[in-house]
């Protein structure tokens, strides 16, 4: 006898036709799933797990009467029609029940109805199927049947297998829970889905199986959770938390919740309030799936503004680790000297997705070694102009966008206390027509910035701080060394390049005195380049020209824009204000990322790092009575013996939705997460792990396909699982940039072995 879902479409009428002792050709079939006709099965070489019919679904066997189909009639249902209920596959027969009274074989007419009749049974064999028998490969071990995939349900059979492959689950639905259905919580489904995974779970673990659709399975599901109706495709970490959460509710043995008002910990210990926490939880929440699945944690929120502290202790059934490039932002900001001391360099700094201004300010000045006595000056720049500065240190880094160009300026500490000058550049090209020369000016390269003593200022101050800032931009051998030229009177009666410097409180002041030969020595031919600048507007219009010895009234800030003719833009280097880079560059930093192999450690240190709330995500603060975004802390404080990791791989923000495919690389034996742990009540080697099932996603974004690895304890093998495809897998092929959702179970570790050979042990058998 073969497996039922390996027999073919026309093997399935010559059977029924056959007992029934039906002309074959006035007899069709109908897929009656679920009480409605869906298609007639017409393609007698399908085989019924491609026709996609389940176990224990109804089919319809449609009879024709005078050449005519009643279906074609609008007529009943019922009409010449007998309704068949296969059996489970693993049996080689067929049980028609429920049919029509039978007269020789035929339905009495069009006004039967479908009434409780005979049960019959055939064995199904096909000739045209031993070819079918003898190719396949019997698997007889229990554990081992693949699940069909009903459209695109790949994701819920992946998540399924990791479930009814958990040793205490698997336990606990082998045996008799019906006692424990809990069919009186409003939270939960009556106990219906319980029921049907576990009827799902027994026939999963029968033995003799290949495969068998879970589509009874999934109409309950779709029943209780409308958005897994249909066969689209779906995440299979969503489903598992709700299957985890609903079987919580349906097997709950708590019958009525006790209402449990919440306390603070008013300066308790951590334990005493844990311990606290956890019991008033189990008071509400009692179950197999609390049992195995769930565990505790310390969330600690402090109040950025009066730095208020709030500690709860909260129950989760997964952790959900973010991959360090989903929490994290690399910035990519140009950092300009405004005393003339360095070139411009592009730092690279990564900071927490929803932090602020702050930590912009606070990484890049590691990063650039900023002086004790220097400040940081962020400005966004558009169009060769300053659009914006950023002078709020918590102002939301979600408010910066990657194609953005943000520089930085290294100014005095006392900033404040001084004027700014900004300095802007405009190239002046000329091009012959008839009958004039045109003249065409255009905004060129990023703007400078500078500090200036408040006061009486000159158009000779304005002249020697440009030249300041501008002389790291000189070429070597544009004209003689600077020691060795002098500024005319002409020429603005300044001091040489070298001997300007910008001291810490604003004031311009030189090395060296200029002696009066040297002021009077005529400008040399090949000496530095004259600056020829203007008064402006923050939109860098042109309006007063500047000379060395008129007077500026300036306001709060002067904007000054410089013209370079093609000499004096020849002498500079220009290329370090020009093709300032992006805050990020998505193409080649995504590359980047994927080359890259991270740890599941490295994603849970990511997970429990103290970082800012979201804009988006502000806590109220009980002592300020605003909602501030708080900066927040988790800590691990008590381990399930069945630890679900989820890795974060979809990534979503406002600008970019993104699947990443980074190698994780994540322990098989003897994950050891004791230091991770601050309750210390438990000796922390009841903190070791072992894998047992993997939920793998492969593809993009909001498609791909879903599969499953899974050990058998029993036989310490592991098996893929591709929907109704199950085959040996040895383990160090487990390990892929797939993996989305890691299963361990905690393994008794003795007492007596030390920290040092667990870690060990852990390093050597993971690798």
């Amino acid at each position: 006898m073969i497996c039922f879902f390996q027999a073919s479409v026309g093997a399935l009428y010559k059977i029924v036709c056959a007992l029934l002792e039906l002309e074959q050709s006035k007899a069709r079939i109908w897929d009656h799933y679920e009480k409605s006709k869906n298609h007639i099965l017409t393609n007698f070489d399908q085989t019924l797990e491609e026709a996609q019919l389940q176990m224990d679904q109804e089919i319809l066997l449609e009879v024709q009467a005078d050449e005519i189909w009643p279906s074609n009639l609008n007529t009943h249902p019922a009409g010449n029609e007998y309704a068949l209920v296969p059996l489970e596959p693993s049996r080689s027969s067929i049980t028609i029940a429920g049919g029509p009274t039978l007269s020789n074989g035929y339905s009495t007419g069009f006004g039967t109805h479908l009434l409780q009749g005979n049960n019959f049974s055939l064995p199904l064999r096909d000739a045209d199927s031993d070819d079918i028998l003898n190719n396949r490969s019997k698997v007889d071990s229990c554990g081992l049947t693949g699940l069909h995939n009903l459209g695109n349900t790949c994701f819920m059979n992946s998540a399924i297998q990791c479930l009814v492959h958990t040793p205490p689950v698997v336990e606990y639905f082998l045996k008799d829970y019906s006692e424990e259905i809990n069919e009186e919580n409003p939270l939960g489904m009556q106990g219906e889905l319980a029921i049907a995974f576990g009827e799902l779970l027994r026939k999963l673990w029968s033995s003799g199986r290949t495969s068998i659709a879970p589509r009874a399975f999934k109409a309950k599901l779709a029943r209780f959770a409308p958005q897994f109706s249909g066969y689209n495709q779906h995440d299979s970490q969503e489903l598992l938390a709700f299957l985890l959460d609903g079987l919580h509710e349906d097997l709950n043995r708590v019958r009525k919740k006790p209402y449990i008002e919440a306390r603070d910990a008013d300066g308790r210990p951590d334990e005493e309030f844990a311990d606290e926490c956890w019991k008033n939880h189990k008071a509400r929440n009692d179950s197999i799936i609390v049992d195995v699945c769930q565990g505790q944690y310390k969330s600690t929120l402090v109040c950025p503004v009066c730095g208020k502290v709030s500690v709860t202790f909260d129950p989760f059934m997964y952790l959900s680790l973010p991959l360090p490039s989903t929490v994290t932002r690399m910035m990519t900001v140009t950092v300009f000297s405004g005393d003339g001391s360095s070139l411009p360099m592009p730092f690279t700094v990564t900071l927490p997705k929803n932090g602020c201004c702050k930590d912009l300010i606070r990484a890049l000045s590691a990063s650039c070694c900023l002086k004790s006595s220097e400040a940081l000056l962020f400005a966004e720049v558009y169009d060769h102009r300053i659009y914006r500065y950023l002078e709020n240190p918590f102002e939301s880094l979600s408010n910066i966008k990657d194609e953005e160009h943000i520089v930085a300026y290294r100014v005095p500490i006392n900033h404040d206390k001084l004027l700014r000058l900004e300095i802007m550049h405009r190239r002046t090209d000329r091009f012959l027509s008839e009958p004039q020369f045109n003249v065409h000016r255009k905004l060129i390269g990023a703007p400078l910035v500078t500090y200036l003593p408040k006061g009486s200022i000159t158009g000779a101050n304005i002249h020697a701080a440009v030249s300041v800032v501008l002389a790291p931009l000189l070429r070597a051998k544009a004209f003689p060394p600077v020691n060795q030229v002098q500024f005319s009177k002409e020429n603005g009666g300044g001091p040489s390049l070298d001997s300007i410097v910008l001291t810490d409180d604003g004031t311009c002041s030189s090395h060296k005195d200029i002696s009066t030969s040297n002021m009077a020595l005529e400008e040399r031919a090949n000496g530095p380049p004259s600056l020829q600048l203007a008064l402006t507007d923050d939109k860098g219009a042109s309006r007063t020209s500047i000379d060395t010895d008129s007077s500026i009234f300036p306001g709060s800030c002067i904007r000054v824009l410089m013209d370079w003719p093609v000499r004096e833009h020849d002498l500079y280097d220009f290329s370090f204000l020009e093709d300032l880079p992006e805050v990020f560059k998505s193409g080649c930093m995504l590359k980047k990322t994927r080359q890259e192999a991270v740890t599941l450690f490295s994603c849970l240190e990511t997970f429990l790092k103290e970082e800012p709330l979201g804009p988006d995500d502000m806590w109220y603060c009980p002592s300020c009575k605003e909602h501030r975004q708080a900066t927040k802390k988790l800590d691990l404080w008590r381990l399930p013996e069945i630890l679900v990791v989820h890795l974060k791989r979809f990534s979503y923000s406002r600008f970019l939705k993104n699947k990443l495919d980074t190698f994780v690389n994540f322990p098989v034996h003897n994950l050891d997460l004791g230091k991770y742990v601050k309750c210390r009540a438990v000796p922390r080697h009841s903190y070791v792990y072992e894998l047992y099932a993997i939920s793998n996603h492969y593809g993009g974004l909001g498609g791909g396909h879903y599969s499953a690895y899974a050990k058998l304890i029993e036989e310490d093998s592991w098996y893929h699982f591709d929907d109704s495809h199950v085959s040996p897998v040895n383990e160090h092929e487990i390990k892929t940039s797939a993996a989305y959702v890691l299963f361990y179970r905690r393994v008794e570790v003795d007492s007596k072995m030390s920290v040092e050979e667990t870690s060990s042990s852990a390093n050597s058998r993971s690798c």
